[in-house]
């Protein structure tokens, strides 16, 4: 079913149907932008292009090349400087949400923190020894 949406560029509303997130007109530019980049690319002296020079040339916005990267529609193995900003630290990566950086910087935590836990637990088990009373002792 379709949802009234305002266009994020334009403004003008829209039936969202989930295949685009603009309207029928900012979708139609954006799809002309996206020709225009990738005649740009397909350019041998142009696949090694990056972001900024593409932006310069074309007029294309780094969010809507972002997007397509994102999206697969421009593959960074065919187009090796192209990517998109890590949701962590915003260095460009060209799959997934964040970087491989970051994604080695959470897995080391998360061992770090097992380890944490082991050694907790450890500690818990070894203080579940027996327990004297004051009677005990003296006994």
């Amino acid at each position: 079913m379709a949802e009234v949406r305002n266009c994020p560029t334009c403004g003008s509303i829209f039936n969202y149907t989930g295949l685009r997130d603009v309207c029928g007109t900012c979708a139609q530019a954006e799809e002309e932008m996206y020709e225009t980049v990738y005649r740009f690319l397909r350019k041998r002296e142009n696949r090694a292009a990056n972001i900024e020079r593409i932006v310069e040339v074309t007029g294309v916005t780094e969010e809507l090349l972002h997007r397509w990267v994102r999206k697969g529609r421009l593959q960074p193995a065919l187009f090796p400087n192209l990517g998109y900003p890590c949701d962590k630290c915003g260095a460009l990566t060209s799959s997934g949400k964040i970087c491989a950086k970051c994604t080695e910087e959470i897995q080391s935590d998360l061992r770090t923190f097992d380890a944490a836990q082991e050694l907790r637990e450890a500690i818990k088990a070894q203080d579940k020894g027996t327990y004297f009373t004051q009677k005990d002792r003296k006994g």
